[in-house]
């Protein structure tokens, strides 16, 4: 190949020098080849890449391809049910109640309901009419030790930051939330101006790296904390252990989003990645955490005090339940976050590897929270690819009390999944700090469509409950939904995650053998 591009420039070269000297019409065809062949000789000369070395300006083509591939697949390759994280179904669905446009969806289901993991829901001869039920029920978030409880919706903005988001971004999703009186979740990032201006209600989400609440060496600062946490905006705050899209890593902003005004947002230095820590240094064992609730709840006025985290050891978590028992402090609500969630950019091994799964991950944490006799005190949300009604009754079914989405809520701010989240590309100015690509984003639009999409979701949750004779969300149980095990064998999720008696890990010889190892293995004094 090296030889064959060598002799077809020099011929090139050759007539197109002959012909310049017959016509100067051809001189337009050195201008535009003569760029081609300094290419290929740069290629011939370079040592980095193999293939263009080997196959001078031809093996450009390859990487061309390659960078194209994704769309391609995405356009003209996958089918409705095929994509991956979320279907071109997903998406769709999404975008058209965003729009307010027609969901219905004509001739019958593309899925196979004899696909082993397929899930339906049980409706009841007994069906409720749907005007008959709260089409936007509240959830009362705050213990019996909260001066301040909030009522949340039933389907809210998961943890997204400023800087991973753009600030047009961050805006219409605000905004959204105010209009349909649903919260918004900071993510670790820090509290920024975009996430107060517009007017809605805010969870402060406080991870490793202490963002808008830190001192000079990166620890824990009650002073900054206090200024922003009684902000009226602020309605909960939210502990940060682990999320779903890496668990235990800590969090990533490449220093290509890291403007002046994201370093001054979250009170660090402009010029490198911003890394977080992968645990916490306010806290080092269970009792630790339990004094840090308590300075938090202190200084915010008595706000709800919540967590989210990635189930990784369950000892770890039932070390947590003992802790809050032996003190008699609590969490208001615990934010699940399932190991398919990933807004964040991650390593791969992480994504795919690291986690406990969403619905396993909520059956664990609400039996625990049952078996310690401390459910009556918390609200549990959920977090993990929840986009549509059923979802939400799906998590609901397995111990949740309300819902967060994150790339639901994305798609409708018009994310076409390009997958480019990481590299600050993003085409949708959604997942970018480029101000090229952000003033695409017009959050006067977009912000509509982020609280229709929130809206018609909730409906189609509650039409899914009025259909089971259900009228409040604290009514669905695990017998609501059921399981396709393999051809033959169907299994309600109250079979498959027999749920605990109350109490019943209080004491060693009542808890059941399945997590009698953890639970010996758990103590306050360590995680």
């Amino acid at each position: 190949m090296r030889k064959v591009f060598i002799v077809t420039s020099i011929t090139f070269l050759a007539l197109t020098g002959i012909l310049m000297y017959v016509n100067l019409k051809f001189a337009f065809l050195l201008v535009i080849f003569l760029p081609l062949i300094g290419m290929g000789v740069f290629d011939m000369y370079q040592s980095k890449r193999t293939i263009r070395r080997n196959f001078p300006l031809f093996g450009r083509m390859r990487y061309l391809l390659e960078s194209l591939g994704p769309g391609a697949r995405q356009y003209f390759i996958e089918t409705d049910t095929e994509g991956r994280p979320f279907t071109r179904l997903q998406r769709s669905l999404v975008y058209q109640r965003s729009k307010k446009e027609t969901d219905s969806h004509p001739f019958g289901t593309q899925l196979n309901v004899y696909d082993e993991g397929y899930q339906w829901i049980n409706h009841s001869i007994k069906a409720i009419p749907f005007q008959d039920v709260d089409q936007n029920p509240k959830v009362r978030i705050g213990s019996s030790q909260c001066k301040k409880p909030y009522m949340a919706s039933l389907f809210n903005i998961s943890a997204m930051s400023y800087g991973s988001l753009s600030r047009n971004a961050i805006l219409a999703l605000n905004a959204g939330a105010q209009q349909g009186g649903f919260f918004h979740n900071t993510g670790e990032g820090g509290l920024s101006p975009y996430h107060l201006q517009p007017g809605g209600d805010v969870v402060w989400n406080i991870g490793t790296g202490y963002f808008s609440c830190r001192d000079q060496y990166g620890n824990f600062s009650p002073e900054h904390f206090t200024e922003r946490a009684h902000y009226d905006n602020v309605k909960m705050i939210e502990i940060k252990f682990s999320q779903g899209a890496k668990p235990g890593h800590g969090g990533i902003l490449p220093k290509e989003k890291v403007t002046d005004e994201i370093a001054a947002i979250r009170l660090v230095q402009k010029g490198n990645d911003i890394i977080s820590p992968p645990k916490h240094s306010a806290f080092k064992t269970p009792l630790e955490l339990m004094d840090f609730i308590k300075v938090l709840r202190e200084h915010s006025g008595g706000k709800p005090v919540g967590m989210k985290i990635c189930i990784g050891n369950k000892s770890e978590f039932i070390a947590i339940c003992k802790a809050m028992v032996q003190t008699k402090t609590y969490f208001d609500f615990i934010t699940v976050d399932g190991g398919e969630g990933g807004t964040g950019a991650a390593p791969i091994e992480y994504s795919d590897h690291v986690g406990m799964p969403l619905r396993d991950a909520l059956a664990f944490v609400h039996d625990c929270l049952v078996g310690f006799g401390l459910k009556d005190e918390i609200k549990i949300i959920a977090s993990g690819k929840v986009i549509s009604g059923f979802d939400i009754i799906r998590a609901l079914s397995m111990g949740a009390d309300l819902c967060n989405s994150a790339r639901g809520m994305m798609f409708a701010l018009g994310c076409i999944q390009a997958l480019e989240c990481h590299a600050n590309t993003c085409p949708t100015g959604v997942a970018t700090q480029d101000p090229r690509l952000v003033k695409g984003l017009v959050p006067e639009e977009k912000s509509i469509r982020v609280a229709r999409y929130q809206h018609e979701t909730v409906k189609a949750a509650m039409e899914l409950m009025a259909s089971a004779g259900i009228d409040h969300p604290d009514k669905v149980d695990r017998d609501l939904v059921s399981m396709r095990i393999d051809k033959t064998n169907i299994r309600t999720f109250a079979e498959l995650f027999p749920e605990l008696k109350t109490g019943c890990l209080l004491q060693p010889e009542t808890v059941p053998d399945r997590l009698f190892y953890a639970w010996k293995k758990a103590t306050p004094e360590s995680f």
